[in-house]
């Protein structure tokens, strides 16, 4: 069975959209959130002006930043690992 599906508005440059999907309503609100700040970053720091084309370069941002974090989770994984294989071999076998 498939989780309820919510309706939310939410507002991204001052644009609104109802959002319908199976995320909580309050994460669904601060996913909106976040990228409507970085696409006003984008606004604030470069000389676009368009808002499709700064929620674009903000989704881009934002992309980066998940594939910079799944890169490090993927890194941390693989020294826990190595941690963890060589702790087995440091340590006497266990007694049965």
């Amino acid at each position: 069975m498939s989780a309820p599906k919510h309706s939310v508005k939410i507002s991204i440059l001052n644009e609104e959209f109802t959002i319908r999907s199976d995320t909580p309503p309050e994460q669904t609100r601060e996913i909106a959130n976040y990228l409507d700040s970085a696409a006003r970053q984008v606004l604030q720091g470069s000389h676009v002006v368009d808002a499709n084309r700064a929620i674009v370069l903000a989704a881009l941002r934002v992309t980066g930043e998940l594939f910079e974090e799944r890169q490090a989770s993927r890194d941390l994984s693989d020294s826990m690992k190595e941690f963890s294989d060589e702790m087995r071999r440091l340590l006497p076998p266990a007694k049965r």
